[in-house]
Order: structure tokens, then C-alpha cells, then sequence
């Protein structure tokens, strides 16, 4: 398939629900800061986003300030309060209400250190989870959590109805992914959210594969907790996560997996006393992650001045022609055809999806695969001539398709 030019149109597509493509705005004001594609047609960024010359930079800076200033540890404390405040922002939370984090994982596990499973022992999680997620609440259950699972339905979605049928009386929280890495389907948060509220339990929201793509408001979606990291759609790197935690929720959890950063004042060096901070700082551990603090600040204000919300409606419609393309190659779409139902990756069933990324990239397009299915995750960077470019290798490889 050739790359055909897009008229520059403004709007929806009433047809389908989806925005217009336009041609001449996102990528022609950015791409230029992301080298990569001047060599290969970069479209995975649900596994990293691309390089750009800001992340670049701020390492640079890491290096130079640590060759001039030696060890200026307030220096870099002051750097991840920055951090903090600008993922705050991102979220429209307030600072105090953010722990600054080197993974999902370490957010994750200090809530669940700190959750008592006596009154309520359910967790509630869905089949769509990434392993940490899964992993972390299953250990829990030595501790007395009784964990169960929701699955998807035929269609691929997960309904509300599956939902209703597990969240009771009984149960604690409810964990959950606001899009799949597997499949790339979006939970209706919300609606989730309330029905676990209104039976009492608490929601912790997994959105790694959600930030930076589309907007994240931890007031519209209520969720009591919230963890995600930089490495993807917020352009960072690896080693720097957030973790949010409701202000009027913060003592009420009472971490023991813990490290110094989460003390109420790091700089006593108090080893006789384990008095967590009354921020969401307690949700924190040891040494933070200074070098990709540095990263994950240069992502993240990148993404603020591209445009979280433009890049969403830039990336519905990329995925919109996308699956055009793909059904007229009769290829099997793993992810849901909705928009609302959808995050960023869209993923094609193959018949060798690890023989199928390997044959793209030999011809310069960098995607991924999960479950036996290719992902293709584009970003503001990308054009719907890389989309062609992707179709149309997909067309000669057609045999791996399923």
C-alpha cells in the first residue's frame, strides 16, 4: 500500500466516531526532535517511546552536574521534588499526594504491604493485568487476600456485568489496567470506579500504558490509587515511577515495605524509628532513581508542550486507517474496534508474532508482540505515511498473518 496524501480536515469522522486525520500539525512541528526516524519507522512506543533530544540533554546534564557539583544530594532531592510536581500536574493531583518511584512495582508492593486483609479480603483484578500486577496480589494471599479474577468476553471487552458479578461486600479493592499491553482494550474506568465505591471497596488503576497518550485526570476517573512510570508514552527511560494515593487515604496505609526517602524527615537518618512520612512520600524507598529523574522530567515537559489531549485525537486517527488497511489486507484485529474501547496499540493476531516483528525490523520498522499478537503503538511522533510503510510490509508478509 503507497503512502496517500491526507487533506487537512478539522473535526470528527461522523461515520465512525473518530477524529479526521490532518496533515501539517503534530508530527511536522516534532519529529524532528526524535532521531530515530531519520534510520527506521518507529511505531512502539507501548514498549518505550522514542529518544528524543530533550531526554538526551537531561542526561547530559546528570553527567555534568555530578562531574561539577561531586555528590549534591539536596540538589537532587530538590530535582525529584520537580519530578513529583510535574507528574502531579500531569495527573491533576497535588504533589503531596505523589510518591516518586522507581517502578510500578515498588508502588504497587508498598500499598500492598500496608493493606490489612482482616474486615475484607478480596482483591479484584482483571485478566488484561501485566504480570507485576498479578504477581504482587497473589503474594498477598500468604498475608490472608482471597484474589479473583474478571474475564474478558467474546467480544473482547470486559463489561461492566463481569464486574458486578465479583465486586462485594467482601471485597478490599479492586486493581485494574486502563489499557491491556496484550490487546491494547481500554476499561471503562469510571463506571468501574463507582460500582466498586458504591460496594465499598477501594480501585487502584495500573494507567503505564495509558500515560502520555490520552489524558489521565485522577479527579474525573475518582480512583483512589493510581501507578505508572515514564518509560513509554511520557518519553522518559526505564527506572523512574510515580505512584498517586487520595490525600485523605494516605495514613490510613501503613507501608512495611519501605527505605529511607519514605520517612517524614529523610535527613534525620534515624535508624532506631520508622515514623513514614504523612504524604504519599511514605509510599516511597530508597535512593531515587537521579539519572532518570533528570529523563523523566525532560519526557514528561516534552509531552506537556506536544499535547497530551491533541495526541490522542492524532493517534485515534492513525489506528483508524490503520485497521482500514488492516482489513483489506483480511488481517485478524486483536483489539477492539471502538475508539472509547481502545487505547494507543492496536494488535494483529499472527501466526508467528515473534518471526513477524523480526522480519519488520530487518526492514526498519521497530514493533513489538505480546500474547501472539503484533503491537503496533504509534505516538505523536508518527505520520500516516508510517502506517503505510507498515501496511504495506504486512501485505508482503501476509503468510505470518493469522
Amino acid at each position: 500500500m503507497s503512502a496517500q496524501p491526507f487533506e487537512i480536515r478539522v473535526g470528527s469522522d461522523e461515520a465512525n466516531g473518530t477524529p479526521a486525520l490532518r496533515s501539517g500539525t503534530l508530527p511536522d512541528r516534532i519529529r524532528h526532535r526524535f532521531p530515530i526516524f531519520k534510520e527506521r519507522i518507529y511505531i512502539n512506543s507501548c514498549s518505550q517511546g522514542a529518544l528524543s533530544d530533550a531526554v538526551r540533554e537531561a542526561y547530559e546534564q546528570y553527567l555534568a552536574d555530578w562531574d561539577d557539583k561531586g555528590a549534591p544530594w539536596e540538589y537532587w532531592v530538590a530535582r525529584q521534588e520537580a519530578a513529583r510536581a510535574v507528574f502531579a500536574g500531569l495527573v491533576n493531583a497535588d504533589a503531596d499526594e505523589v510518591a516518586v518511584t522507581t517502578s510500578l512495582s515498588a508502588g504497587v508492593s508498598a500499598l500492598a504491604s500496608g493493606l490489612r486483609f482482616a474486615r475484607r479480603s478480596k482483591v479484584v483484578l482483571t485478566d488484561w493485568e501485566f504480570p507485576t500486577i498479578g504477581q504482587i496480589w497473589h503474594a498477598q494471599e500468604s498475608r490472608g487476600a482471597r484474589v479473583v479474577h474478571v474475564v474478558a468476553a467474546a467480544d473482547g471487552t470486559i463489561p461492566l456485568e463481569h464486574f458486578e458479578q465479583v465486586i462485594d461486600d467482601d471485597t478490599l479493592l479492586v486493581s485494574i489496567t486502563h489499557v491491556c499491553y496484550r490487546n491494547g482494550a481500554m476499561i471503562d474506568v469510571p463506571k468501574v470506579v463507582a460500582l466498586a465505591h458504591e460496594r465499598g471497596a477501594l480501585v487502584v488503576l495500573d494507567a503505564f500504558q495509558a500515560i502520555g497518550s490520552l489524558p489521565v485526570d485522577v479527579r474525573e476517573l475518582d480512583v483512589d490509587f493510581l501507578g505508572a512510570g515514564v518509560l513509554k508514552y511520557l518519553l522518559g527511560s526505564a527506572g523512574l515511577g510515580f505512584f498517586y494515593c487520595r490525600r485523605d487515604l494516605v495514613e490510613r496505609v501503613w507501608p512495611t515495605q519501605t527505605g529511607w526517602f519514605a520517612d517524614e524527615n529523610i535527613f534525620a537518618m534515624d535508624h532506631t524509628d520508622y515514623s513514614p512520612a504523612r504524604t504519599a512520600a511514605r509510599f516511597q524507598s530508597g535512593t531515587p532513581p537521579v539519572p532518570s529523574i533528570y529523563a523523566g522530567i525532560a519526557g514528561m515537559q516534552l509531552m506537556e508542550e506536544i499535547g497530551i489531549a491533541e495526541t490522542r485525537e492524532h493517534v485515534l486517527a492513525l489506528n483508524s486507517h490503520f485497521i482500514d488497511g488492516l482489513d483489506e489486507l483480511g488481517a485478524k484485529l486483536a483489539t477492539p474496534r471502538a475508539p472509547a474501547q481502545r487505547g494507543a496499540l492496536v494488535c494483529v493476531r499472527s501466526k508467528d508474532s515473534k518471526a513477524l516483528v523480526e522480519v519488520l525490523d530487518r526492514e526498519g520498522i521497530v514493533t513489538s508482540e505480546r500474547d501472539g499478537n503484533l503491537r503496533v503503538s504509534a505516538h505523536c511522533y508518527n505520520t500516516p505515511e508510517d502506517v503505510d510503510v507498515v501496511l504495506a510490509a504486512l501485505a508482503r508478509h501476509k503468510a505470518l498473518l493469522a
